[in-house]
């Protein structure tokens, strides 16, 4: 499958699954799953290294879940989502990993009010294919306005085995 093959879901914004969507809304952590949050400092929200050291802190995490089947997968989706809110969303305030049963959630944080888009397919274009990249990789994405002028965007993946609890990893 190609990225222009993803589905047209997001485009219109799909729900998120009513596990994550509690979480969200409700603003705390998961009570029967795993949880981790990674605060971007103010200073980095706009440095290209903020990237790299989101893409570590999803290996160190999902390592800790012992979810690795998902670590090269989760490290791009969460590349563009941070990327995205760089360049869309007025810098990264935020991510946050969750992991419910097989799913494993990651939610971008960023200081804008408007809905992600992706591009028009376009094969000779530089930018645009961020989207339909997370679109091809993911379960399910899409955003929600939690109030005052920010959003969430996030995306689901589908682990084959599912994390282990955070006080007993699997080896």
């Amino acid at each position: 499958m190609t990225t222009f093959d993803a589905g047209p879901q997001a485009a219109i914004g799909s729900r998120p699954p009513g596990w994550l969507s509690s979480a969200l809304l409700a603003g705390h952590a998961l009570r029967n799953g795993c949880d981790a949050v990674f605060p971007f400092h103010e200073l980095s929200a706009f440095e290209p290294a903020c990237v790299a050291t989101a893409r570590r802190f999803v290996d160190r995490t999902l390592g800790g879940w012992a979810v690795r089947d998902l670590a090269y997968d989760t490290q791009l989706v969460v590349s563009e989502l941070v990327t995205n809110a760089m360049r869309h969303g007025g810098g990264a305030v935020q991510l946050r990993l969750l992991a419910h049963e097989r799913d494993l959630a990651c939610v971008v944080t960023d200081y804008s009010s408007a809905s992600p888009m992706p591009s028009p397919p376009d094969v000779l274009a530089e930018f645009g294919r961020g989207l339909r990249l997370v679109e091809a990789l993911c379960s399910g994405w899409g955003w929600l306005f939690p109030g005052g002028p920010s959003k969430l965007v996030w995306a689901v993946l589908t682990s084959e085995s599912g994390p282990a609890s955070p006080a007993r990893p699997r080896h």
